[in-house]
């Protein structure tokens, strides 16, 4: 927890805030989404990939951590130190965004969890009052935390325990409620569910793992808060094990209570829904309150990420210097001003979304690709050039193979994607250079360099392909 004599972050308080951040609104929502796309046989190829493939990513973290202490905030910071000025822009505005799309749909989840009990005044979570109950929450958050970071993260700490315990007691129900004849039913797909190939259930997995493994680069983000910089890598592989463990039982235990098709058809949170089949209503009463427990502390730990990365690339002459502002009590107001009036405007833009449940969760796991992406490729070009390993020579290789390997995972994921949420985020980008140019202006210096006038001119045509998508109906949100 947060020292009140030197405002520093314990490894265990750090360690809450990697698990805050990731046990948030996915891991309620894994029984429903992986029913629908697979049976246990796929689930547990998904989840060898993701697990794989996030583990390498968190490995990248501890190591540039360790390699470059000098950098902190480090998201979007290692991929200006790989990969020059505008992909460090890029990259922290394309965490910021994704994290303001993740904050969003928190608000939507809330929505439809509300919505289990008062269909007709809440709906799926994008219903007018819905989006009005949604506003309220965000500026009431907004004032809390203008209050003082160290206050939050301390509620955030006291949250992650009290969401843990739904999610434990869940576990144990379901291990209780275990029945070998369902589960092997259920293994290789299930009765009454439509044929698909295993390469396509285990594709239709791959975005709500990427969704739920969000935030393990939150001690990371909060690198300058820590007490002792060590800590910060060790708390990312900490919450990583733990919160794997927590989301692999979530998925496949529920396999062995209810044939699949039951499993895929109950509504969001869709833990409360399975948990309602194997004990009755109380046990959909139970989740829905954790729901709200965790969904709330989850939201405050990425309001305070979604700030503190427009901060921390203002202080970096990344952003414009607007943002590096502070008040009194050390929170970066500009910062949390700009990211509540966007995730205010995307929760009102719901209202015309077809299924902004699922909509704002793949957009904002496509939107976290990119910086993963640039983390991993700047894991390789340190080890290649050796920097930081001068008194570890022999690391030098070990983490290059697991930074290759998270580089390999992050373009799997986006091929998985598919091309329609990737000219979306482009959508969304194009004029997020303004602030850029902004920065760059207030700074006197040079716009782009040619290879970064090359991928802004990729970013701008996908950008209008996507916009006319869009406009044409071709595209749907």
């Amino acid at each position: 927890m947060a020292s009140s004599t030197t405002g520093k972050l314990s490894l265990g308080a750090l360690t809450a805030m990697v698990v805050g951040s990731m046990v948030g609104a996915g891991i309620f929502n894994l029984p429903g989404r992986f029913g629908t796309a697979t049976g246990p046989f796929g689930a547990i190829i998904a989840w060898l990939i993701a697990g794989t493939g996030m583990y390498m990513l968190a490995r990248v973290f501890q190591a540039l951590a360790e390699k470059r202490p000098d950098i902190d905030s480090g998201v979007f910071a290692y991929a200006k130190a790989g990969f020059g000025d505008y992909m460090g822009f890029l990259s922290a505005f394309g965490y910021w965004l994704g994290s303001c799309l993740g904050n969003v749909f928190y608000w939507v989840l809330i929505g439809s969890t509300l919505g289990r009990f008062f269909p007709e005044i809440f709906g799926d979570g994008s219903s007018p009052t819905a989006i009005i109950v949604s506003l309220a929450g965000i500026w009431l958050f907004h004032f809390m935390i203008l209050r003082g970071v160290e206050q939050a993260a301390f509620i955030n700490t006291i949250v992650t325990i009290a969401k843990i315990v739904p999610i434990l007691v869940a576990i144990l129900l379901f291990i209780f409620a275990f029945n070998y004849h369902q589960f092997s039913e259920n293994f290789f797909g299930g009765v009454g569910m439509p044929e698909k190939t295993l390469v396509a259930q285990v594709r239709d997995t791959m975005l709500i793992t990427v969704f739920v493994f969000l935030g393990i680069e939150g001690a990371s983000v909060y690198s300058r808060f820590a007490k002792t910089r060590a800590d910060v890598g060790t708390a990312t592989i900490l919450g990583f094990v733990g919160v794997t463990g927590l989301m692999v039982a979530i998925t496949l235990l529920p396999y062995a209570t209810a044939p699949r098709a039951a499993i895929a058809g109950v509504t969001n949170p869709s833990l409360a829904g399975v948990l309602e089949l194997v004990v009755g209503h109380w046990g959909a009463v139970f989740i829905s309150i954790g729901v709200l427990i965790s969904v709330l502390g989850a939201y405050l730990a990425w309001s305070l990420i979604c700030a503190e990365v427009l901060f921390a690339a203002a202080k970096s002459k990344d952003m414009p210097k607007l943002f590096a502002a502070q008040n009194g009590n050390r929170v970066p107001a500009n910062a949390l001003w700009l990211t509540n009036i966007v995730v205010s405007l995307f929760v009102i833009s719901t209202y015309w979304s077809r299924d902004a449940f699922n909509f704002m969760l793949d957009m904002t796991s496509v939107t976290a690709l990119l910086p993963y992406l640039l983390v991993a490729g700047y894991g390789v070009l340190l080890a290649r050039r050796g920097e930081g390993y001068e008194a570890t020579p022999n690391e030098r290789r070990r983490d290059q193979i697991f930074a290759w390997i998270a580089v390999f995972y992050t373009l799997v994921m986006f091929v998985a994607a598919g091309l329609k949420y990737v000219l979306l985020v482009a959508v969304l980008f194009v004029p997020g250079t303004i602030l850029y140019v902004w920065a760059r202006r207030e700074q006197k210096a040079q716009l782009f360099t040619s290879t970064e006038l090359i991928v802004f001119a990729v970013t701008l045509v996908a950008g209008l392909i996507g916009a006319y998508g869009l406009l044409s109906g071709a595209i749907t949100p």
